[in-house]
């Protein structure tokens, strides 16, 4: 069992001597300034020249790291601090101006400003200031405290005793936080009367903390030399009130030297009167404590103008009453170590000797004083009863949690229902529809007031009462304030409820229905939040299945929702509430679900995409496909832009999940061990934790300085290792976020992997470095150094990996080799060299990591572009796994419970292998960027990969076969014929592939070539297919057939573009080599057009005449040639540009051409004088693309941060720049490069591409829509002539036939 260790993690602080807490590099002394009973002695002093000098020496040091808003609400407590001064602190507008005026105060501030910073500094954990504050701290007078440590001296104890103080209980934890609180109020009282209200609901410790407060010998002594003077009050009637009355003056009475020999009085004024003479006269500078107040009319009797400090649930009782008051509110819960420390006492375990379920019961009642005592003192008597205890808590059994002697009521239910008996009969009505909320949700007034059907100011004084009698909390730094339960309060009411929660849940969404009968609110604002994010769950437990049914399986609700509150939340309603749904119809939910699993990532982009667009991509059976069809076409009516993906059911969607968890690049990425959670990091320094069902985010630390590199979790999932760039390793307790250990010494270089042991026996982590040598450790966590380091890399050390039965460790090194090191002894077992399986290549040999087969027999390593798998007894090789020549690969991970094997490539695929059989079993396709990491989960049902593309991507297991869909190269070529939509295209297997676009058959496919095809065009007569090869050659083919018609050898370079002249007889083609051939292709007859000096990517013919034989060229050279192709005569040449030219378009009338450049400028010329018109500057980088308006009007140029321009032909002017308020969370404005633009014929709308396709408002210059390809950098698209239908191929090699809704 590992509670020991956590314990020991957790215990930040010791116990002191004092029965109070030192914090973490606390001293002892410093109790002394955390307890205003010495600051009397310095209140009246300027401050000390010795603390001012320290406040300036290390003020730029407390400027960089101090959160001014924490620190004053405890000034504020102590009364150093006014609200107003806080409010003007707040008004700054940045966190550093606002230090920056909180140090100007404190200089002006005396010594008790000093020293409540101090202590403010030391509650808020910033110990490493505190200490650099301590030396100088404000001297006090030695006389303060006249005995024993805590102020609790005999003379205390005689006067308490008189007063019939209650004697600390004998289970007693401190709080020295509240008492402190409560003294300084107390000598507030030290010169006149007054009232000091400690208010908090029922169970807070309000009783035992007032009691503390004044055992304190400096306290009484000073202010309070008359005595001190106990009465518990309760729930009383007018009679048992003057008997508590009577009694108290009868004991002030015998107490005086002569004693009075009145009679008893004999009513309520007689007695309050008594009390009044008693108090002023025989007892002037004495404290009344009255506990447990219920009523104001109460509180009156005792209004005689003397000291009074009162313990009750209602704050505002005192405002029945006159004179100075002040008030101390107790939190409602311990944290969890006093918590725990509590059952350790009562049940005579030392703290790391207690169960878990210790842990569990102080967490499951909010650290409640009252349930965690009632339940220590039952364990006291039935120690082996932790499991019961905790699921009666779990279960609302509060009847059952009985028992304490010193509390009024018999059990926890009774001291709840006691608050609520004293509510007016409608309020209490009110009050019980408050168990339909949430746990830790806060609600504003604005839902409540929809539900009760009350104006918001009604409500507000309703739930100000309610906040009054400590039956409700409210978080007033939210503006509107937000109002909420502690759980001890709704578990309460719920189980009161029980049988009536259905009916209360039905209410909510009846008055939701009735209030929002034009659909649900979209402001955003924190009542819209509540309704979206809780509506589901209130139909869910009102047995609303219709309801639920209409509503989640509703496009315009997934929008709505997915806007407001990302798509994380969503896909969690569809998994909670599937059982529910599923009863209607499993397959439409599977449907939702489906559709934002897989679209997750892009519903998290700002601007929001339009769901309807993103629906339209599902699969045409879908039930979201058919309500996007409908909305579309509803909307296109209206004129809004909508494209249907036509060809989509060739397409497998492979994923199951896609979650967008951080900005830059995420390195790694792993499943809890229970496989519920995924944790991820990266290039954004912080660590996250989510579902692994939805991806909702459960936890976000900002972990470290820098990059964070690796994390993982432990063998129980408690904690998160992370480890970083900026040379620390850390461990986290996941629930808490909390850090418990840093280890920032023994690294001197970045931290590149960690891992812990496999099983629980003996937990350890295991590090490894770029450190030169001492570069693999292991850490025990609880000694600050590590436990062992393992020597034998001399070399940075990628990964370290334990063996499934943690008997070794694996490290892989940058100098070529895995070793295993035994975990007993951290000594070098054996080395596997693995560059010697490389011999052939001089190049170095970096092993990016390594994983252990099930069984423990097999090692796999991961090394340039092979996973290599060794026999680890033998050290023999015995399978070599090597699919891509081009690509590294960069992790690979063995699955525990089959053959299977996932390897993650620079050329952003993931493959499945099946080690046994030798075979590749699945390519999975959808990151737009190197794999960093995969991981099978522990059930091997699921594989996670994440990638620089800034997404995690889940992949089912069983679902993940070998794809029958082609992959496509980007380079094609489309004719549109009547219906027809014809597109040739290289595939990943380096065929020729001739397709009907519309229904995604294949008309025409080559043998695969043995040199890669990189360009193709189509001619419609004859009915053939060109294309041109890396090595040069080009061939034309007959199709159908595939007849080889033509094989024209010549260019000495790859072949990068080729097109077929008007006739067909004419085969032009572009090279690598600098030249451009013009083909009679039937007779090989060719002229070669030399001129150029770089590779010549495109050409354009100048003119679609057939007797216009000009043909206009452009280079990498900066040049733009036009040539005659009948004579192979070269016409014009010019140097256009500085850079490379990138794009050229001729005007549609022929007067004008375009080029755009590497220099980040656009030209345009005139064909006939061949003079520079116009150059257009304003782009930022280089501009990728241009194309002119149908009427030569208007040029659209378009560069690689993804903005485009309008131009004005006629003077060079810019029109308007598109996109420039649409930035994504990508790098460019676009997804990437804008590299091609297409106008409609009536130059109305624009189309682009880039990351993704874009239309275009041009008059305006907005975004009509968009549509995301499932892969990205897309190179140009095919635009039929009606501007109807679209054609693009991504760099995932999918093809899109896009059609315009009607």
């Amino acid at each position: 069992m590992l509670s020991c260790e956590y314990l020991q993690l957790q215990n930040q602080s010791i116990y002191s001597s004092t029965n109070t807490f030192l914090g973490k590099g606390q001293r002892k002394e410093d109790l002394l300034y955390q307890d205003p009973a010495w600051w009397p002695c310095c209140a009246e002093m300027a401050l000390e020249e010795g603390a001012r000098s320290c406040l300036l020496r290390f003020r730029h040091r407390l400027e960089q790291d101090i959160k001014p808003s924490y620190l004053m609400d405890h000034m504020i407590s102590d009364g150093v601090l006014t609200v107003n001064e806080e409010e003007r602190i707040m008004n700054k507008p940045t966190r550093k101006d606002q230090a920056v005026a909180l140090l100007e105060l404190l200089l002006r501030k005396d010594n008790r400003g000093y020293i409540s910073f101090y202590n403010a500094l030391i509650t808020e954990k910033y110990n490493d200031l505190a200490n650099l504050l301590h030396d100088d701290l404000p001297q006090t007078l030695p006389g303060a405290y006249k005995s024993s440590s805590d102020g609790c001296t005999s003379y205390v104890q005689t006067v308490l005793s008189e007063g019939g103080v209650p004697q600390r209980p004998v289970v007693f934890v401190s709080r020295p936080q509240f008492v402190n609180r409560v003294r300084e109020k107390l000598y507030r009282l030290q010169k006149e009367p007054g009232w000091v209200t400690v208010f908090g609901m029922a169970g807070s410790g309000k009783s035992v903390l007032a009691a503390e407060a004044v055992r304190h010998h400096g306290l009484i002594e000073e202010c309070f030399p008359g005595g001190i003077h106990w009465l518990s009050i309760g729930q009383l009637d007018k009679p048992d009130l003057m008997v508590k009355i009577q009694s108290l003056c009868f004991r002030l009475e015998q107490s005086l030297d002569s004693p009075s020999l009145h009679r008893p009085p004999n009513s309520l004024d007689e007695a309050k009167e008594r009390l009044r003479y008693l108090t002023l006269r025989r007892y002037p500078r004495s404290l009344l404590i009255l506990d447990d107040i219920w009523d104001s009319t109460v509180l009156k009797a005792f209004d005689i103008h003397c000291r009074i400090l009162l313990t009750t649930r209602n704050r505002s009782l005192v405002d029945s009453v006159s004179g100075a008051k002040y008030e101390v509110e107790v939190e409602s819960g311990l944290d969890e170590k006093k918590g725990l420390e509590i059952l350790a006492l009562y049940t005579n375990t030392k703290l790391h000797g207690l169960p878990e379920e210790a842990r569990s019961i102080v967490k499951e009642c909010k650290g409640s004083p009252l349930v965690v005592s009632l339940i220590g003192a039952l364990l006291k008597e039935k120690p082996n009863r932790w499991r019961y205890y905790l699921n009666q808590l779990q279960q609302k059994q509060f009847k059952r949690i009985r028992k304490s002697s010193s509390y009024d009521y018999d059990a926890l239910d009774q001291a709840m229902d006691a608050s609520i008996e004293v509510l007016p009969d409608e309020h209490r009505e009110l009050y019980k529809d408050l168990s339909v909320l949430e746990k830790d949700i806060k609600v504003p007034a604005k839902v409540l007031s929809v539900l009760w059907d009350l104006e918001p100011e009604q409500v507000e004084d309703i739930l100000e009462e309610f906040v009054n009698k400590s039956l409700l909390f409210v978080d007033s730094n939210n503006k509107p304030y937000l109002y909420y339960l502690h759980d001890l309060q709704l578990d309460f009411l719920v189980e009161q409820n029980r049988t009536q929660l259905k009916s209360l849940h039905s209410k909510v969404v009846h008055q939701y229905q009735q209030h929002y009968r034009d659909g649900p609110p979209t402001s955003g604002d924190e009542e819209c939040l509540y309704w979206i994010r809780f509506l589901t769950h209130h139909m869910a437990k009102a047995n609303l299945s219709q309801e639920l049914y209409s509503l989640m399986f509703s496009l315009d609700w997934v929008s709505i929702k997915a806007q407001i509150m990302g798509p994380a939340h969503l896909i969690n309603d569809y998994v909670e509430y599937g059982p529910i749904l599923d009863k209607e119809n499993s397959e439409v939910r599977s449907q939702f679900q489906e559709f934002l699993s897989l679209n997750g990532h892009q519903l998290e982009q700002r601007p929001f995409p339009d769901v309807v667009q993103l629906a339209l991509s599902q699969p045409q059976t879908s039930e979201v496909y058919r309500q996007a069809l409908l909305q579309a076409q509803g909307r296109a009516s209206t004129g809004k832009l909508y494209f249907d993906w036509l060809n989509k059911s060739s397409v497998e969607n492979l994923s199951r999940l896609v979650i967008h968890p951080h900005q830059g690049s995420i390195y790694s990425a792993c499943f809890s061990h229970d496989g519920a959670k995924i944790a991820s990091s990266g290039a954004s320094k912080t660590l996250k934790v989510f579902k692994s069902t939805s991806g909702e985010k459960l936890t976000e630390i900002q972990a470290h300085d820098d990059e964070v590199l690796c994390c993982a979790f432990s063998p129980d999932d408690r904690l998160l290792a992370t480890c970083s760039s900026d040379r620390k390793v850390k461990v986290w307790n996941v629930e808490r976020s909390m850090l418990l250990r840093v280890f920032e010494e023994e690294h001197e270089e970045q931290v590149n992997h960690c891992q812990f042991t496999n099983t629980t026996q003996r937990v350890l982590l295991a590090t490894c470095s770029n450190d030169k040598f001492l570069n693999v450790k292991l850490w025990n966590l609880n000694k600050p150094s590590s436990q062992n380091t393992m020597f034998g890399h001399f070399e940075p050390v990628n990964h370290c990996c334990f063996s499934p039965d943690d008997t070794y460790l694996s490290t892989s090194s940058n100098d070529g080799t895995v070793k295993l090191f035994q975990l007993s002894s951290a000594n070098e077992w054996k080395t596997i060299n693995v560059r010697d399986m490389f011999a052939e290549s001089d190049e170095e040999v970096l092993v990016k990591c390594s994983t252990w087969t099930a069984d423990g027999k097999h090692i796999i390593c991961a090394a340039r572009n092979a996973a290599l798998v060794f026999d680890v007894e033998t050290s023999d090789m015995l399978l070599e796994i090597r699919t891509n020549r081009l690509s590294t690969v960069q992790y690979c991970h063995a699955c525990s419970t089959s053959n299977l094997l996932a390897i993650a490539f620079s050329n952003y695929a993931v493959e499945l292998w099946d080690l046994e059989a030798n075979k590749k079993m699945a390519d999975c396709s959808g990151h737009l960027s190197w794999v960093q990491r995969v991981q099978f989960s522990p059930d091997g049902s699921q594989l996670l990969s994440c990638s620089d593309d800034q997404t995690v991507r889940l992949w089912e297991t069983n679902k993940v076969h070998t794809s029958s869909a082609v992959c496509l190269k980007r380079d094609s070529d489309v004719l549109f014929y009547d219906e027809e939509i014809i597109v040739s295209a290289a595939d990943n297997c380096n065929r020729l592939q001739v397709r009907d676009g519309r229904t995604g058959s294949v008309l025409f496919q080559s043998e695969e070539k043995s040199s890669r095809i990189r360009c193709t065009c189509m001619c419609r007569q004859p009915s053939a297919v060109a294309l041109g090869q890396e090595d040069g050659t080009v061939q034309v083919l007959e199709v159908p057939s595939g007849k080889l018609l033509a094989t024209l050898l010549g260019h000495t370079k790859t072949v990068l573009h080729c097109r077929f002249s008007h006739n067909g007889q004419t085969l032009i083609t572009s090279s690598e080599d600098a030249t451009i051939r013009v083909w009679r292709w039937k007779s090989g007859e060719c002229k070669v057009l030399q001129g150029h000096k770089e590779q010549v990517r495109c050409f354009s013919l100048l003119s679609t005449l057939p007797v216009d034989t000009r043909l206009l060229s452009w280079s990498f050279d900066g040049t733009v040639k036009m040539w005659d192709l009948e004579s192979g005569e070269k016409l014009q040449d010019i140097q256009a540009h500085r850079g490379a030219i990138l794009s050229c378009h001729v005007s549609p009338d022929g007067c004008l051409f375009a080029t755009t450049s590497a220099d980040k400028t656009a030209k345009l010329w005139q064909c006939e004088s061949w003079q520079c018109v116009h150059t257009l500057s304003g782009h930022q980088d280089c501009v990728r693309s241009c194309r002119f308006s149908w009427d030569s009007q208007c040029l659209a140029t378009g560069d690689d941060n993804g903005e485009i321009r309008l131009w004005s032909v006629k003077d060079g002017s810019l029109l308007r720049i598109c996109s420039r308020d649409g930035k994504d969370g990508m790098d460019s404005l676009h997804g990437g490069w804008v590299t091609d633009l297409h106008f409609s014929p009536d130059n109305s709308l624009l189309v682009s591409t880039g990351g993704y396709v874009k239309w275009w408002d041009v008059e305006k210059g907005e975004a009509l829509q968009t549509f995301f390809p499932t892969g990205t950098a897309l190179k140009r698209i095919h635009v039929s002539a009606d501007f109807s239908t679209f054609v693009t191929i991504d760099s995932i090699g999918i093809l899109y036939i896009l059609e315009r809704v009607v």
